[in-house]
């Protein structure tokens, strides 16, 4: 993933899961807002210490930032969003995670039409 596409600030995060709105599914949260200078949008990935250890997180972390990466494309500009990882995507395959990151995403209207 690109380093212009990271949310990394504090205050990027609290103003997101302040002012912004969210939308679930069974494996995976998104939080998001509209911002004028996310070009052409940030991502950030929280991963609490209720889906497992450090090893568990930082490989969903690195699943995630793959799948948006590789549909990128099809992802709104000038957004900020906040994917949560529930303790339901540990250990699914690849396909499936991507399937459910897909669904929340179009669920947000998030996902440009084809």
């Amino acid at each position: 993933m690109q380093r212009k596409w990271r949310l990394r600030r504090r205050e990027d995060f609290a103003r997101t899961y302040r002012g912004g709105k969210s939308f679930a599914n069974g494996q995976f949260v998104v939080y998001w807002s509209r911002q004028p200078i996310a070009e052409p949008f940030r991502l950030g990935i929280s991963a609490s210490k209720k889906i497992g250890n450090a090893v568990v997180r930082n490989r969903m972390r690195r699943v995630l930032k793959e799948i948006v990466r590789k549909h990128a494309d099809r992802i709104c500009e000038r957004t900020d969003m906040i994917l949560i990882v529930r303790a339901g995507a540990v250990g699914k395959p690849t396909e499936e995670l991507e399937k459910n990151v897909l669904h929340v995403l179009r669920k947000a209207g998030l996902l440009k039409p084809r």
